[in-house]
Parts: structure tokens; C-alpha cells; sequence
């Protein structure tokens, strides 16, 4: 029978274990690192305050700091017979250090300890992603000024529209990165407020110092109200993957694009053919599977939201164990997310846009406009040019072969690149990676 923190001298009849176990020991796998910094500031704090005595939290932290680099190095494991990483923690603890390990759960409940534990985690595995959509949005604004005056037309209804360039295909994907950035930033501060020492929804009696456990996690500040600590719990996980779900499309847009474009009917990007598969029976084809791929990928994630919103949008107040099935898809979505961007910074320098695209005379409509702009400047209503020059198409007797001069803010001939990348680097200092850096090397050396 499986061992229980909250056993009563009674066993719990198996398959009944077996079903609210679920995938707890696999899951929580992913918070087993994050789940021992908790303990870590808890028990500082409990000595602080007096429920611990020094020797007992010496105790405890020196196990702590092994149960921590064993999780950090992936050695950590959940046993057959132990129902979640927080029963592990204090077992092994109680084996290792005596009557302090059966201490350390004092003024908390399973319930704080998770929130706090995917709060953390969540908030380590954002930062990663976070720094490799700066370093996604480094690279757009590179190729963005490297490709500024290779034209390309774009589009409308999937009908040639307008005179467009590489330079701002790319540019428009890294200023979508800059309000990704603004949505993962406010996902950010919602979940970086600390949930320990709400217990099991209600407080306690016990004299906690919760700022304290905040300061040393690195939190913002705590979640204050104990009830609402626990109805955090599904409302911070889907903040977090919305912005990720936002994130997502955009990749999943730029995704699309490059399997439309290295399409034989527009032939506007090409890849190394080591970059492309093959078909099985046509020998000629070379297939852009890494942007299908990404595409579906990226879709997965985005309907997330909908998946943890559905399991938490009729729960009232208070705890539920409805609430432990968010883990199942919330843990595993940042290795997905993570790998997308890892692949996207990866594939992206390897894209070659064509030069040569509108020398093709089926691009000739999409310079209409420059025409019928340059009848308005000597005078001509606007109304009046544009029979004019539709006219001029549909008897096939338009041609421009004049140069582009665009020069409004965010138009071909001024991409504002300066500007995007002072709007994203002003969001990404708000993050302030460093305090949570300086918290956590404090509490764990």
C-alpha cells in the first residue's frame, strides 16, 4: 500500500489510490527541484519564528541542499509506493534528519505547497523561454535590415496587393515578438506572487512570516488573501498559457508563410535541400515539413487555454482535486514551446529569400497604387485616378517601372528597426532576471 502523509492507520483501498494517484509521481517529476526551494525557505522561516530550532533547520537544509542537486542533476525519484513529490520530500527527510523532517510541514497543506512549487517552476521555465524569444527577435530585426531592399509583393485575400519587401516580412514578425513579450510579461507578474502559507486555503494560526518566504523565493510580493492563493491555482497556469498560446501563433503565422512561399507556385524562399524531406514514391519532392511541423505544434499550444480554463471554469472556491489534472498538459507545454523556438532560431538564418521576384510581369498590378499616388500629387482626385488606372489594368495597358519611394514610419523605405528593438528591450528589462537570480543563490548556498 502506498505511503500517505496524511495516513490515519488505515489503508485506502488500492484501485482507489491507484485512480487519485493518476500521474502525480510522473508529473511532479517536473516540480521536485522547485518543490525542495520551497522547503527551503519554509523551514528558514519556521526558525525564524520559532518552530524550529536552529539545529533542527541546520539539519534539514544540509538534506535539502542534497534532495536539490539530486533533482538538478535528475537523480530524484519518486518511489512506487509514495503518493506525490511532497510526501517524498518529507520522507526522506524524517529518514534522513529524524523528528525535524516530521516538522517541516508545520503551517502549510499539500495545497500551498503545489501552487508554490508550479509557480516557481513556471517561473524557471518562462525565463528560458523569454531569453530565446530575444534572441528569435535578435535575429528577425538582423535579417530584417539584411533583406530591407529585396522587394516581394504582398498580399491581400491571398491576391497580389502591394509592393512589400523581405526586410519587413521579417521586421513584422519581430515587432509581433515585442507584444508577445508585453503578454508573456504580464503572465509573468501574476504568477510571480508567492501562495506559501495560505495553507490549505485558510491560513493558520501560527505566526508566519510570508513575506519572508517571498523574499527568498524572489517572489514580487505574496499573494495576500489566503482564499484567493488557492483559486490561483488554473487562473495563473492560463495567463501563462495564453501568452504562450499567443506567442505560438505568431510562430505558427510565420510557419504557415514559409510553407506557402517555398511552394513551386510562389518560389519566394528556398532552404538547403538538407533542410526538406522526401516523399516516398515522388522523387522530386522536397517537402518544408519543418514549418508543418511547427505549425502544428504551435497550434497544440494554443488551444491550451480552452483545455485548462474547461477543467477550472466551474470549480468554486476553496480546493479541488479536479485541480491536479492541470498538470498533466500545463508541465509538459513548455518543452514543447521551448523546442519550437529552439528549432525557429535554428532554421531561420538558413532561410534565402529570392531577389528576383518581381521581375515577373504578373507583379505588375501591385505598383497600381505608386501609379495612382502619383497622379494625386499633380492634382488629380483620388476617385478619378483610380478609374483611371483600373481601367489601365483591365486593358492591359499597365506598366511601372519606377522606383519605390515609401517613407512613412513602418513603410518599405523606413522599417523603424531602431524603434522595435527599443520597444522590446524596454519590456525585457521589466522582467528583472537578476533579483530572482540573487534570491535563489542566497537560499541554496
Amino acid at each position: 500500500m502506498a505511503k500517505k502523509l496524511w495516513d490515519k492507520g488505515f489503508d485506502t483501498n488500492e484501485f482507489v489510490t491507484k485512480f487519485t494517484v493518476g500521474k502525480d509521481r510522473e508529473m511532479d517529476l517536473y516540480l521536485a527541484e522547485y518543490d525542495v526551494l520551497g522547503c527551503m525557505a519554509h523551514a528558514n522561516m519556521l526558525a525564524k519564528v520559532g518552530l524550529l530550532s536552529v539545529a533542527d533547520n541546520t539539519a534539514l537544509q544540509g538534506e535539502l541542499k542534497n534532495l536539490y542537486k539530486k533533482a538538478q542533476d535528475g537523480q530524484f525519484v519518486i518511489n512506487d509506493d509514495v503518493e506525490d513529490v511532497h510526501s517524498q520530500i518529507e520522507f526522506e527527510l524524517t529518514a534522513a534528519c529524524g523528528d525535524p523532517g516530521k516538522k517541516i510541514h508545520t503551517a502549510r497543506s499539500r495545497n500551498d505547497q503545489v501552487v508554490t512549487a508550479v509557480r516557481l517552476f513556471t517561473r524557471a521555465k518562462l525565463q528560458a523561454i523569454i531569453e530565446s524569444v530575444k534572441s528569435l527577435f535578435d535575429t528577425y530585426i538582423e535579417l530584417s535590415n539584411k533583406y530591407k531592399d529585396v522587394l516581394m509583393p504582398g498580399y491581400t485575400h491571398l491576391q497580389i496587393a502591394m509592393p512589400s519587401s523581405f526586410g519587413m516580412w521579417f521586421g513584422a514578425y519581430a515587432e509581433s515578438l515585442s507584444d508577445d513579450l508585453w503578454a508573456l510579461l504580464s503572465a509573468w507578474k501574476i504568477n510571480n506572487r508567492n501562495p506559501l502559507g495560505s495553507a490549505a486555503g485558510y491560513g493558520s494560526s501560527f505566526p508566519i512570516d510570508r513575506q519572508m518566504t517571498s523574499d527568498q523565493l524572489g517572489f514580487d510580493s505574496p499573494d495576500y488573501n489566503s482564499v484567493y492563493c488557492q483559486m490561483t491555482r488554473g487562473k495563473a497556469e492560463t495567463a501563462v498559457a495564453t501568452a504562450l498560446a499567443q506567442l505560438s501563433q505568431t510562430l505558427a503565422k510565420f510557419a504557415a508563410d514559409c510553407c506557402l512561399f517555398m511552394s513551386q507556385n510562389f518560389k519566394f524562399i528556398s532552404l538547403p535541400k538538407e533542410y526538406t524531406t522526401g516523399s516516398s514514391i515522388m522523387p522530386h519532392k522536397a517537402n518544408p515539413d519543418v514549418f508543418e511541423l511547427m505549425r502544428g505544434y504551435c497550434n497544440k499550444i494554443s488551444v491550451l487555454p480552452f483545455e485548462l480554463n474547461r477543467i477550472t471554469g466551474n470549480l468554486t472556491s476553496g480546493y479541488f482535486r479536479d485541480l491536479q489534472l492541470l498538470k498533466e498538459s500545463y508541465l509538459p507545454v513548455f518543452e514543447r514551446m521551448q523546442m519550437c523556438l529552439d528549432f525557429m532560431e535554428f532554421i531561420l538564418p538558413k532561410i534565402k529569400p529570392a531577389d528576383d521576384i518581381l521581375k515577373n510581369e504578373m507583379y505588375q498590378p501591385i505598383f497600381t497604387v505608386e501609379a495612382l499616388n502619383e497622379m494625386v500629387v499633380a492634382g488629380v482626385p483620388f476617385r478619378d485616378c483610380y478609374k483611371e488606372v483600373g481601367h489601365q489594368v483591365m486593358e492591359g495597358k499597365f506598366h511601372w517601372d519606377k522606383p519605390l519611394n515609401h517613407t512613412h514610419i513602418g513603410s518599405i523605405g523606413n522599417l523603424c528597426n531602431d524603434k522595435i528593438s527599443a520597444y522590446f528591450q524596454s519590456t525585457y528589462k521589466l522582467f528583472k532576471f537578476e533579483k530572482i537570480a540573487d534570491a535563489i543563490e542566497k537560499l541554496t548556498k
